[in-house]
């Protein structure tokens, strides 16, 4: 059994919080969402985004980033991030079931002291000159590889 879940730094888009709830919801993972959002977390659009899915998805809540880390460093997970600046592509990471896969801001990623207490980085490859995915995308993509690899095969 995984015990991976999605981490959400201060998400700005409600549309993109709710799609990864339902994605989450459907695929069994938790989310752990670090506040302050950009949005009410009770925004229509997230529960629009997120249909009746929101009841079915483990989502906790952390009040900012230390008290998430402090909380992941308690447990025991390891913090994979998905970054733009990271050089080593998602699929060619062993992931492990107990992973906690971390997706910064849609506006900003993350800021540089996040980045740095990661304890692995990964990158979607991309065509040169596009900037990034949707975060929901992105978020789709790096969880089905994390599931494939600790829970599918």
């Amino acid at each position: 059994m995984t015990e991976l879940r999605i981490a959400l730094y201060q998400p700005d888009i409600p549309g993109n919080t709710g799609t990864i709830l339902r994605l989450a919801a459907c695929l069994g993972l938790s989310v752990d969402i670090i506040e302050p959002a950009g949005f009410d977390i009770s925004d229509r659009n997230l529960r629009r985004a997120g249909m009746d899915y929101l009841e079915a998805v483990a989502l906790t809540r952390h009040v900012n980033w230390d008290r998430f880390d402090a909380w992941r460093r308690e447990t025991g997970r390891r913090l994979v991030l998905a970054s733009t600046r990271a050089a080593l592509p998602y699929p060619r990471f062993a992931f492990q079931p107990d992973d906690i896969l971390l997706f910064g801001r849609e506006s900003a990623g993350v800021p540089d002291h996040v980045h740095e207490m990661a304890d692995a980085r990964v990158l979607i490859p991309m065509v040169e000159g596009q900037r990034s995915l949707n975060l929901a995308i992105s978020t789709a993509m790096i969880a089905g590889e994390a599931l494939r690899q600790v829970a599918w095969s």
